[in-house]
């Protein structure tokens, strides 16, 4: 099946009020916990769908308590660029990875503290 890059594109919005940035959100919300299976075959990311979900739902919770309704649309629009970079394969793998930094890079010890430390351990 061909990608036509304008399947999952959103026109630019700006919320009325805050019902309606509410429904918004949730809207782009379960458009990301549903692509979910899809993205892990797509990018053939190592990880559960459960775990890619969770994590989804964690990049949401860090915005909710936003109380700035031009923030909100901003927020909503950039989720939908990724959303759609997402879905038409624009991404490479390392880009989906990237989300999962504390298992792939081992987070804050991904460098030494100091030269010493990474000779001993035998890493540069």
């Amino acid at each position: 099946m061909a990608i036509s890059p304008t399947q999952f594109a959103v026109t630019t919005k700006q919320s009325a009020n805050w019902s309606e940035a509410r429904r918004r959100v949730i809207a782009a919300y379960r458009d990301w916990i549903r692509a979910a299976p899809e993205i892990q075959t797509m990018y053939s990311v190592p990880h559960p769908v459960s775990a890619i979900r969770t994590r989804m739902r964690q990049e949401f919770e860090r915005h909710r308590y936003v109380n700035k309704l031009p923030v909100v649309d901003i927020l909503l629009f950039q989720s939908g660029a990724d959303y759609q970079e997402t879905m038409n394969f624009w991404r490479q793998t390392n880009h989906i990875m990237s989300y999962f930094k504390e298992e792939n890079f081992r987070g804050e010890k991904r460098l030494p503290s100091s030269f010493m430390n990474g000779f001993l351990e035998g890493r540069n």
